[in-house]
C-alpha cells in the first residue's frame, strides 16, 4: 500500500515526503521528478508541446508509480484532474490531500519561475486554481490534511497514524 500525496503546487507535498523519507524510512518517488528526469523541464513541456501533452505525459507516470508497493508518492499539483488518475492511485494507495491556505500557496512560490500554471499576476492565479481543484481534490482525498499551521513532521506524523 502506498501513500500519496496531493494537493495545490506549494502544498508542502514534496517537503513532507522528505519528512516521511527521514523519519519512517520511507522510499519516496516525486511525479514532476520523474518527469523532469525523462522529459525535461516542466515549462518547456508546457511551452513545446501543451499542457494536453504534459497531463498525457503524467497518466503515464502514474500508472508506473501505482504499481509500485510501500513508497510514499508525492504528485503534481494536477494530476488529480484526471478520475482516471485517481482510480489508478487507489488501487494500492491512500490519498492524503495537503490543504493548504491561498496566503501560504503565494509565500512559498513567490519567486519560483518553474511554475507555468503561476505565470502572471501571481496572487489571482494561486486563487483561481484553488477555487478550481479544492473540490477536486477532496473529493479525491481519503484524508484532508489542514497543513497551514503544521510542521513537516507534524503532517508525517499525522499520515502515518492515519495509514
Amino acid at each position: 500500500m502506498n501513500i500519496v500525496l496531493c494537493g495545490m503546487m506549494g502544498s508542502g507535498k514534496t517537503t513532507v515526503a522528505r519528512a516521511l523519507e527521514n523519519i519512517y524510512g520511507f522510499s519516496v518517488v516525486d511525479t514532476d521528478e520523474i518527469i523532469v528526469r525523462r522529459h525535461g523541464e516542466i515549462n518547456a513541456i508546457f511551452r513545446d508541446l501543451g499542457e494536453q501533452a504534459f497531463r498525457d505525459i503524467e497518466s503515464q507516470t502514474v500508472k508506473e508509480v501505482s504499481a509500485l508497493d510501500g513508497y510514499v508518492i508525492s504528485l503534481g499539483g494536477g494530476v488529480v484532474l484526471r478520475r482516471s488518475n485517481v482510480e489508478e492511485l487507489k488501487k494500492n494507495g491512500k490519498i492524503f490531500y495537503l490543504r493548504t491556505r491561498a496566503e501560504t500557496v503565494i509565500a512559498r512560490v513567490k519567486g519560483d519561475s518553474s511554475r507555468p500554471l503561476l505565470q502572471g499576476n501571481l496572487e489571482e492565479r494561486v486563487h483561481a486554481i484553488l477555487k478550481d481543484r479544492s473540490k477536486v481534490y477532496e473529493e479525491a482525498a481519503d484524508v484532508v490534511i489542514d497543513t497551514d499551521d503544521k510542521s513537516p513532521e507534524e503532517i508525517a506524523d499525522i499520515i502515518v497514524a492515519q495509514s
